[in-house]
C-alpha cells in the first residue's frame, strides 16, 4: 500500500471512530433524556472533519502535474495541515474564553453515573484514536495526520481534566474546571503553534535536514571522478516529490562524454535512492603545470585565508580576459556582502596582480 492510500486508511478509521462514539453519546443521552450528552455527539461528528479534510487533501495532492503546476500537487497536503492546526488553534481559544467564564463565575458541576461513564469511554476511545494517527502521521511523514491525532489526544485530555474536575469537586468539594481548563486551553494553543509551524515551513522552503544532506554528499563523493560536491540546493514539492540541483569538481583532463556520464549516474541514483530530481553542475579543477593551475592554487588559498571565508570553489581563468573568477561563502557574521566582496578582492588582487578579479558571493541553501 502506498504513502497516499495509508495515509487515507488512518483517516477513515478516524472518522468510523468518531461516527460511533457519537452514535453511542447519542443512545446514552437519549434514554438518559440528557440533552447535554446528545449535545456532545453532534460534537464528536464535528470532529470527524480533521479526518475528512486530511482525506481530501491527500486526494487532491495525488493529482498529476498540468500545464499550471508542472511540478504536481503535492504542496496541498501542507495546505490540509494548516487547516487542522488552525482548527485546534481555534478550538483552544475557544475553550480558554470558556475556562475564563468559569474562573470568573464559577459553577457547581453535576456529574451522573451515566455521564461519568460516558466521560471514562470517551477519554479510552480519543487516547487510542489519537496515538493511533498520530504515530501513522510520524511515520508517514504527514503534518495532516500528526495534527489530526493531536487534536484527537487533546480531546482526550480535556475530558480527562473534567473527570479530574469532577473527582475533586465529589470529594473535596473545590471546584478546578475553570482553572484545569484554562491551564490545557494555554498547552492547547501553544501546540496548534507548532503544528501551523511545520506546514508553513515547508510551504516557504525549511532547510533540508542534515542527516539527508550528509547522506547526498557522501554518496556524490564516492564517485569516480568526482573531487567536491557544492551548492546542494533542494525545492520540496510535496512529501514525494524534491527538485535539486548540485555542483561536482571534476578534473579538466575528463571530455564531455566522460562528463555526461558521470552527471547521468548521479542524476538517475539520486533519483533512485531519494525521489530527487537532480541537476548536476560541473567546476572543473585545473590540472598539470601550467597557469590556470598555478592561478588556481594562488586564488583559492589566499581566500581560503580570510577569516570569514566558509567555502571556496568554482575557480575559472578566462585567459583571453586575463581574469579569474571564484564563488566564496561567507560566514554568518558577514552582513555588508558589498563591502566583505570589496575587501576579498584587494585581498586575491595582492596575490594576481596581472589578473582582473571577480569574486562571486554564493550562499550555503543547505548547510
Amino acid at each position: 500500500m502506498n504513502r497516499s492510500a495509508q495515509i487515507i486508511r488512518t483517516s477513515w478509521v478516524g472518522i468510523i471512530a468518531n461516527v460511533l462514539l457519537a452514535a453511542f453519546k447519542a443512545g446514552v443521552g437519549l434514554l438518559a433524556s440528557s440533552v447535554a450528552i446528545v449535545m456532545d455527539a453532534v460534537n464528536n461528528l464535528s470532529d470527524a472533519l480533521s479526518s475528512i479534510i486530511t482525506i481530501v487533501g491527500t486526494k487532491l495532492s495525488q493529482r498529476p502535474p498540468d500545464r499550471e503546476h508542472p511540478f504536481g500537487h503535492g504542496r496541498i497536503e501542507y495546505f490540509s495541515a494548516i487547516i487542522i492546526a488552525v482548527i485546534v488553534l481555534t478550538a483552544g481559544v475557544t475553550s480558554l474564553i470558556e475556562s475564563g467564564k468559569k474562573i470568573i463565575y464559577p459553577t457547581e458541576p453535576s456529574y451522573t453515573t451515566v455521564t461519568l461513564i460516558v466521560i471514562i469511554v470517551a477519554i479510552v476511545v480519543k487516547l487510542v484514536l489519537g496515538q493511533y494517527v498520530k504515530r501513522q502521521g510520524e511515520k508517514l511523514k504527514s503534518d495532516a495526520l500528526i495534527a489530526s491525532g493531536s487534536d484527537a489526544l487533546f480531546d482526550a485530555v480535556i475530558t480527562l481534566a473534567t473527570l479530574v474536575s469532577a473527582g475533586v469537586m465529589l470529594l473535596w468539594g473545590v471546584s478546578l474546571d475553570g482553572i484545569l481548563g484554562a491551564i490545557i486551553s494555554l498547552v492547547i494553543i501553544k501546540a496548534g503553534i507548532e503544528m501551523l509551524a511545520s506546514p508553513v515551513n515547508e510551504l516557504l522552503g525549511a532547510n533540508v535536514s542534515p542527516e539527508l544532506l550528509a547522506q547526498i554528499k557522501r554518496e556524490v563523493a564516492d564517485f569516480d571522478g568526482v573531487h567536491g560536491v557544492f551548492d546542494i540546493i533542494l525545492h520540496n514539492y510535496g512529501p514525494d516529490v524534491q527538485i535539486g540541483s548540485l555542483h561536482i569538481n571534476v578534473l579538466d583532463t575528463m571530455d564531455a562524454h566522460q562528463i555526461h556520464g558521470l552527471t547521468r549516474r548521479i542524476s538517475e541514483q539520486m533519483y533512485a535512492r531519494h525521489g530527487i530530481v537532480m541537476t548536476v553542475g560541473v567546476y572543473a579543477v585545473a590540472t598539470g603545470d601550467n597557469r590556470r593551475a598555478q592561478l588556481q592554487h594562488s586564488v583559492i588559498q589566499a581566500a581560503r585565508a580570510h577569516e570569514h571565508v566558509v567555502q571556496v570553489h568554482g575557480f575559472y581563468y578566462f585567459e583571453d580576459e586575463h581574469r579569474v573568477s571564484i564563488d566564496v561563502v561567507p560566514d554568518y557574521e558577514v552582513h555588508d556582502e558589498a563591502a566583505f566582496a570589496r575587501e576579498l578582492h584587494d585581498t586575491v588582487q595582492a596575490v594576481v596582480p596581472d589578473e582582473q578579479v571577480t569574486i562571486v558571493i554564493d550562499h550555503n541553501y543547505s548547510d
